[in-house]
């Protein structure tokens, strides 16, 4: 059986030219429109940990059931 790759070709080929950006800092602004945005309400509180659901559609349901706020009646 021959070898999937050709061990003769030498190695450091690089496909294409993008790069990874050095660093992942949001700017002051992103920050502070992040704030007013959890202030406000729009961002699920839902609690740490590990959810097993037996479907798609079961999740689907979870997640609206526990981020859209119930109305305070």
């Amino acid at each position: 059986m021959h070898p999937v790759v050709n061990i003769d070709d030498p190695v450091g080929k690089v496909v294409g030219k993008r790069r990874p950006p050095s660093k992942l800092i949001s700017s002051p602004q992103e920050t502070e429109a992040n704030r007013q945005w959890a202030a406000a309400g729009f961002f699920p509180r839902v609690k740490k940990g590990v959810y097993r659901f037996k479907s798609h559609e079961e999740a689907d349901q979870w997640l609206m059931d526990h981020s859209i706020p119930k109305p305070a009646n």
